[in-house]
């Protein structure tokens, strides 16, 4: 595989976007990136996010440094980001996010797991895991030209944490696509059964980069429902009905 290009300096240790001028943030998300990736990988989804008042705080690659899990940790503590909080993790990162609910669960209000990884994965090239990660070509761009994203991390040997749901107690929202090679549908599926605080939404002819994939305006409109639902009660009571 083909290295990434060369990186003149590491990229900042977070990222953020804040709502608009004369509204009310209405919540905070703390994302943790997935293998390669870090918080700047992210700036679509926060943007998004942040012109519907959330604030977004996106961090980089446990995997890669420890320390982020640290910095989530200060994240959940910092009162001056407004409630509720909620941990993003997108690969790795969510196996990671759901190890921080289970261990340290002081502030975390509800989690988002993206591309929840289930077995080693092995690409021959750039192309084929640029391909597998997003078939959204403005993604596909910056990925390959973005000097801080680490090609072939997907390949490394990595130790995540295990996946321990049965510790976490607060809602559970699962995006998955169900075109990923990555991380197969089924796999994914199958980790998150027998967790009744799970509500996994699944994407027709989605990747493994969820919320950065094609379907990526989808993605960010599902992350805000839960968000509103989750604003009137952990027991997030439906708002809207009768869309097929």
């Amino acid at each position: 595989m083909s290295a990434s290009p060369s990186s003149p300096s590491a990229p900042p240790t977070l990222h953020s976007w804040n709502e608009p001028d004369g509204l009310a943030a209405r919540g905070t998300l703390i994302v943790l990136a997935g293998r390669g990736e870090y918080g700047g990988v992210y700036e679509r989804f926060g943007r998004r996010l942040a012109f519907d008042a959330y604030r977004v705080r996106a961090l980089g690659d446990p995997t890669a440094d420890p320390a982020v899990l640290d910095r989530a940790a200060k994240l959940l503590a910092d009162e001056s980001l407004p409630g509720p909080k909620v941990v993003v993790g997108s690969d790795t990162g969510a196996l990671y996010a759901a190890r921080l609910a289970a261990e340290q669960p002081t502030g975390i209000d509800a989690l988002i797991l993206a591309g929840l990884p289930t077995s080693p994965w092995t690409s021959g090239s750039w192309e084929e895991e640029r391909a597998a990660r997003t078939a959204c070509p403005t993604h596909q761009g910056r990925l390959t030209d973005d000097p801080h994203f680490r090609r072939g991390a997907l390949d490394e040997p990595a130790d995540p944490p295990e996946l321990r749901l049965d510790l976490v107690r607060v809602p559970v929202l699962a995006l998955h696509g169900a075109d990923d090679t990555i991380s197969p549908l089924d796999r994914a599926l199958s980790s998150y059964e027998g967790f009744p605080e799970v509500r996994t939404v699944t994407f027709n002819g989605g990747r493994h980069d969820v919320l950065n994939d094609a379907l990526h305006r989808t993605a960010a409109a599902t992350v805000v429902l839960f968000l509103e639902r989750l604003r009137l009660s952990a027991d997030l009571p439906v708002i809207a009905e009768g869309l097929a």
